[in-house]
């Protein structure tokens, strides 16, 4: 394999750790806290997780190591969407279980949870880890999204452990992912299996967060690639002074990466998802929201200017769900091939028409066609609409055309609109990982071996205080049932990890609030660069803006 001058470079950086880990294994101990409860449906989460649920939060001191010395067996997994620094967590976990004895061994178990079921592996050594130090991506075994949620999946999964003597599971993962560890390490400790399963904070959407959880890695390095790339697109809107960017970033569910880039880059317009929902936006709305930037600006002779859009957005919109949801009954079963089998577009459109309300089909009639057969493309798995696959830039930037066009009819608006369209998403799920993921991904590797070691199982690995330089993390553990809830997915209730979404009183939305309509109106691009890995500290390993708000800083 030929690898780059940066590769090269990045192999000798020292991922920094917490200072309590900076100690060596031997002068680790543990400090318990308060028992802990869900954060919502307490009995029933209870009830579903009898010898996991309500253990105690745990921090990682200076002090002696009371642990048990014992030659450990441990499996890890990578599930679920890639996100940069996950090599980094491996290689902590790796590392750490070396230094406590050179007998340990680690098995990889390849492609996400399917390599536990097939038991299909690798054993790591250090020349195979020392390849992937410091880099981006999964592909150190690879990354998948089977869900581990059946009895018999537990029960091959055991089995797998026994034949290889391993004692204990990583599971690194987003919030559905961390979901089926709690799952998995409740069976393990009802079924008397000795097996431990600990949990490694996982999504660049930033929407596995609580007041334990500051941050999940992945997210520092995507939002610094956007902004990047946003960075360039502004200064290049602002040289060439004739086109609207629309761009849509990653975020289905949340729009904490939208939020992150529009702190950095200062764009004239960012939508965010959880304000449509909370003020419930119609798609008019949204347009006249943009629109009225798009005609300040061209007022004062800028015919240009960019927008950020984040992936989910329409799915906030209320009368877009309702639109969604209607489509979803309209091809339910069988109806789903009669309306494939008609011939063209127009019989299609006539059968749309005389499915949906009115209401809805007035919404339907406004979307541009080609957003119109995006609703109607192949379903997902449970027969409804991709919404992933809606390409809401376009929709926006339609929308807004046909308002100007409305408002240049009026009188009122003179200037030229001209909009080009981009995607940002797997240019940031598989970067270099940014000097904070590169030490934060290396710290929850390490800590969460030390929390195997001390016997915690449904455990999360949990480095706090991140706003700080790294000496000043503190590193510890948190049961992962504090995080869960009771949500209906397909028709049954389920323990899931609650999503964070942004959080409308919180100060990252607050700062962006004040300053959006001088943003919308005005030019006040920031142009980041790209991620630094060398130079100074305020240079180098900067936080998000998300977080050193979050925190006060």
């Amino acid at each position: 394999m030929k690898i780059s001058s940066l590769q090269k470079a990045r192999y000798e950086y020292s991922p920094k750790l917490p200072g309590m880990l900076r100690h060596g294994i031997s002068a680790i101990c543990v400090k318990e806290g308060e028992e802990t409860q869900s954060v919502a449906d307490q009995e029933t989460i209870k009830a579903l997780f009898p010898n996991t649920y309500g253990k105690k939060e745990i921090t990682f001191e200076k002090g002696e190591n009371t642990s048990e010395a014992k030659k450990q067996v441990v499996g890890v997994i990578l599930s679920g969407g890639q996100a940069p620094g996950g090599h980094n967590v491996i290689c902590g976990l790796y590392d750490a279980l070396k230094a406590t004895n050179p007998e340990n061994e680690l098995y990889g178990f390849k492609n996400g949870p399917s390599g536990l079921i097939e038991d299909d592996y690798l054993i790591f050594d250090d020349e195979y880890i020392d390849e992937y130090r410091n880099t981006g991506g999964f592909d150190i075994i690879g990354s998948g999204r089977t869900k581990l949620e059946t009895q018999e999946q537990f029960a091959v999964a055991a089995e797998v452990c026994k034949k290889h003597g391993i004692m204990a599971i990583v599971i690194i993962g987003g919030d559905d992912s961390n979901t089926n560890a709690a799952v998995l390490a409740e069976y393990f400790a009802a079924n008397n299996t000795g097996v431990q399963v600990i949990g490694c904070p996982k999504t660049i959407d930033g929407d596995l967060k609580n007041e334990d959880i500051e941050c999940s890695f992945g997210f520092d390095t995507a939002t610094k690639t956007y902004s990047e790339l946003i960075g360039n697109i502004e200064r290049d809107a602002n040289s060439a002074k004739k086109y609207w960017h629309f761009i849509k970033v990653m975020g289905r569910s949340a729009s904490h990466v939208a939020l992150e880039c529009a702190l950095e880059t200062q764009p004239n317009i960012c939508l965010v998802s959880e304000e449509v929902s909370a003020k419930k936006m119609s798609l008019s709305q949204i347009a006249d929201y943009i629109t009225d930037s798009v005609e300040k600006r061209a007022a004062k002779g800028m015919n240009f200017g960019v927008a950020i859009i984040p992936e989910g957005v329409v799915e906030f919109v209320p009368e877009f769900s309702k639109l969604i949801a209607e489509i979803n009954e309209l091809l339910a079963g069988s109806k789903a091939d009669e309306f494939n089998a008609l011939p063209t577009w127009k019989d299609k459109y006539a059968f749309i028409e005389n499915g949906l309300t009115k209401e809805s089909m007035d919404v339907f009639a406004i979307l541009p066609e080609g957003i119109q057969q995006q609703l109607f493309l192949e379903r997902d798995p449970h027969g409804n609409v991709q919404v992933s696959l809606i390409e809401s830039e376009k929709l926006f930037s339609a929308l807004v055309a046909d308002k100007l066009a409305q408002r240049k009819e009026a009188g009122t608006y003179t200037g030229k609109f001209n909009a080009l369209h981009h995607f940002f998403g797997y240019e940031g799920r598989c970067a270099f990982p940014s000097n904070f993921d590169a030490d934060y991904c290396y710290s929850l590797g390490y800590n969460a071996f030390m929390l195997i070691q001390y016997g915690y199982t449904g455990y999360l690995s949990k480095i706090s205080n991140l706003s700080k330089p790294a000496n000043e993390w503190v590193a510890g553990g948190m049961p992962i049932t504090k995080m869960m809830n009771i949500e209906r997915r397909h028709g049954e209730d389920k323990p899931v990890i609650k999503k964070a979404l942004v959080e409308l009183e919180g100060k990252p939305f607050k700062y962006f609030e004040a300053h959006r309509e001088e943003w919308a109106e005005n030019t006040c691009y920031v142009y980041p660069g790209a991620i630094q890995y060398y130079g100074p500290a305020d240079v180098c390993d900067i936080t998000t803006k998300t977080l050193a708000l979050e925190q006060g800083e």
